[in-house]
């Protein structure tokens, strides 16, 4: 596969038939999904993720961008892998990449912003230790420190 070995977690994605729109190829929002579900598979891993709706500190979604390299289609199967690259007080950045096994090549790209949030009061919160432990022993590499 010609994606980038340096990806912590991956996850293996079966396009569906329903995942494609009028043009024939995949809606640019499923790539969307295909991060997202590739971040969750990362927050399972850091262990803050869990059943039923945060009350404490828990991520959120700040930000995200896509570039769209190859369109996808019905059959096929992707890898999408997420690593982080970057460690605020209150923040970290994700890099995500998804593959096509039936092109042979990264098909997406992107990079997303998630904040610490504190669901009980409704404001942002300072990354908890436990957070930037979990991030460098799955990066298993120093990350960046960002402002």
């Amino acid at each position: 596969m010609a994606q980038d070995g340096d990806f912590r977690v991956r996850i293996e994605v079966p396009v569906a038939w329903g995942d494609m729109d009028a043009f024939a190829h995949v809606n640019n929002t499923v790539y969307l999904r295909w991060f997202e579900s590739a971040r969750i598979a990362y927050f399972e891993r850091m262990g803050i993720i869990g059943s039923g709706a945060p009350t404490g500190i828990g991520p959120i979604l700040a930000s995200i961008s896509c570039r769209f390299r190859a369109p996808v289609t019905y059959p096929d199967t992707v890898d999408a892998a997420v690593r982080v690259t970057g460690i605020g007080q209150d923040r970290f950045v994700m890099q995500y990449q998804v593959a096509s096994r039936a092109l042979g090549r990264v098909v997406a790209e992107g990079e997303g912003v998630n904040v610490s949030f504190d669901y009980g009061v409704g404001r942002k919160a300072r990354l908890p230790d436990a957070w930037r432990e979990s991030i460098v022993r799955i990066e298993a590499r120093p990350v960046e420190v960002i402002s």
